[in-house]
């Protein structure tokens, strides 16, 4: 067999080193498109609490029914910064915590839900160390 013919049948060392070069290029510039993405998501966050302040004119208690009174839940608040409140039954945690957030102008962590044996939800709020649910539930008539 002539070699001109085997040699147009398989692909070339350069062409397999620009496809490669190609796929390398393509895997970097998604990496850099990710990771704008969650620098532009963080930007977001930020800008939704400017200077951690109550937002004048939001109603909170739409979302939250009451605080909690509990044993337990104050000594949550005491020693773990978590607040304990029962929310509407149809709220969820984002618009919980967005609640909490814009309502008392504190960075809330994490909020935990759960139904009570009664019918009734409630969320566990952990805030930041930069906010005190000493000082909410103080506010609040807890303590």
């Amino acid at each position: 067999m002539p070699r001109s013919s085997l040699s147009s049948s398989r692909p070339s060392q350069g062409s397999q080193e620009s496809k490669q070069q190609k796929k390398d290029k393509a895997d970097k510039k998604e990496a850099k498109e990710d990771k704008q993405q969650k620098k532009d998501k963080a930007d977001k966050k930020e800008a939704r609490l400017p200077g951690m302040k109550p937002v004048e004119g939001f109603d909170l208690w739409k979302v939250l029914r009451y605080p909690h009174l509990a044993e337990k839940s104050m000594n949550m608040v005491e020693l773990e910064n978590k607040l304990v409140f029962i929310v509407r039954r149809n709220a969820t945690a984002v618009q919980i915590k967005e609640a909490i957030e814009k309502g008392f102008g504190v960075r809330v962590l994490s909020v935990n839900v759960m139904i009570t044996m009664k019918g009734d939800k409630k969320a566990y709020v952990k805030l930041s160390p930069e906010s005190s649910a000493a000082d909410i539930a103080t506010r609040l008539g807890m303590i």
